[in-house]
C-alpha cells in the first residue's frame, strides 16, 4: 500500500513559503503523491448537500492548475493529482493545454482527477449546464486524450467540434491518466468504463457499502472488456484524533476491500496550526 497526502486546501493559507514547505515536506518524507481539491467560487452560505459547509465563502482554496504549475518548480518526485477537477465547470481545450503544461514541467507527474461536482450554484456562476454535466464530462474525456496524444484532431461532438487542429506541445504522458471521483453508482460505473482510476470520496469508510461500490467497479471494467487489476482505487484516511497504529489499521481495511492506494488527509482534523498538519504526517511516514 502506497500513500499519497492531501493539500490541506482550506488550512493551510495563502504564504508562499509555508505552501512550498508542506510541499517539500510530503515529498521528502516519502508520500508518493499530492491531492488538491478544486473549487472556484464560494457562496455566502452553505447550500445543496450537508458537507457545503465547508466550502463557503470564508473557507480558501487555492486553483490547482496553477498552484500545481508552480509546485512543478520545486519538486521532483512526487506526482501530482487533481481531485478532483470539476471538468464540466472548465473550457475543455483549456484543461488539456494546461494539464499538458504541468505534465511538461513536472516530466511526466500530472494524474488529472476529474468529476462532475456537486455545487449547482457553482455552475450557475461559471455559465455552465448543471443538468447535462455526466454526458459533457464522457465527452470531455474523449477530446482530452485526443488532443494530447494526436497532432492534428477531428472531433465532431455533441459540444465540441474541430478540424484538423492540435496543440503544440503535447505532454510527456500520452495520454495523461484520467481518474475519476466518484459516489453514485453510475458515476462509479463511468469510472470503470472509460478512468484509469478511481477517487473514492474520503467521506466513506471500508465498510460493506464501499465493498460493494468497488464490486460494480470491477464488474463494469470487466463487462467492457477491460482487466480491473489495471486500474487503481484510492481511498482517504483522516489524521483527526488519532495516530499511526489506528490510520495503518484503517489503510489495510481499505486495501482488504480492493483500494490500490491510500490518501492521508490532515485538513479536516481539528488541527490549529499548519505544523500539527506537518507533525501528522511526520509520525505516518515514520510508522509506515
Amino acid at each position: 500500500m502506497n500513500f499519497g497526502v492531501s493539500f490541506p486546501q482550506t488550512d493551510i493559507g495563502n504564504d508562499p513559503v509555508v505552501i512550498r514547505d508542506f510541499v517539500q515536506t510530503a515529498e521528502d518524507l516519502g508520500f508518493k503523491r499530492l491531492t488538491l481539491v478544486d473549487h472556484i467560487l464560494g457562496a455566502k452560505d452553505a447550500r445543496d448537500t450537508p458537507w457545503a459547509v465547508h466550502y463557503t465563502i470564508q473557507y480558501g482554496f487555492h486553483e490547482p492548475m496553477t498552484l500545481f504549475a508552480w509546485i512543478a518548480g520545486f519538486t521532483e518526485k512526487i506526482q501530482l493529482v487533481t481531485a478532483n477537477i470539476v471538468l464540466p465547470q472548465r473550457q475543455t481545450e483549456l484543461v488539456a493545454k494546461q494539464a499538458a503544461e504541468i505534465d511538461i514541467l513536472t516530466g511526466g507527474r500530472l494524474v488529472l482527477g476529474v468529476g462532475v461536482g456537486w455545487s449547482s450554484a457553482e455552475f450557475k456562476a461559471l455559465g455552465m449546464d448543471f443538468a447535462n454535466r455526466g454526458a459533457r464530462i464522457e465527452e470531455q474525456v474523449e477530446l482530452l486524450r485526443r488532443l494530447w496524444s494526436d497532432e492534428l484532431v477531428d472531433f465532431q461532438g455533441q459540444w465540441h467540434r474541430m478540424s484538423d487542429m492540435g496543440m503544440n506541445p503535447r505532454p510527456v504522458q500520452r495520454p495523461i491518466p484520467i481518474w475519476f471521483g466518484a459516489m453514485a453508482d453510475v458515476a462509479v460505473r463511468r469510472a470503470a468504463r472509460i478512468g484509469d482510476g478511481w477517487l473514492m470520496n474520503p467521506r466513506t469508510k471500508p465498510d460493506d457499502v464501499m465493498k460493494r461500490k468497488i464490486e460494480i467497479f470491477h464488474e463494469t471494467a470487466q463487462a467492457v472488456g477491460r482487466n480491473p487489476g489495471d486500474l487503481g482505487i484510492d481511498a482517504t484516511i483522516f489524521a483527526e484524533d488519532r495516530g499511526p497504529e489506528e490510520w495503518l489499521a484503517e489503510a489495510q481495511a481499505w486495501r482488504d476491500v480492493g483500494a490500490t492506494s491510500v490518501t492521508f488527509r490532515t485538513s479536516a482534523s481539528g488541527f490549529a496550526n499548519i505544523d500539527a498538519h506537518l507533525n501528522a504526517m511526520k509520525k505516518l511516514a515514520a510508522a509506515a
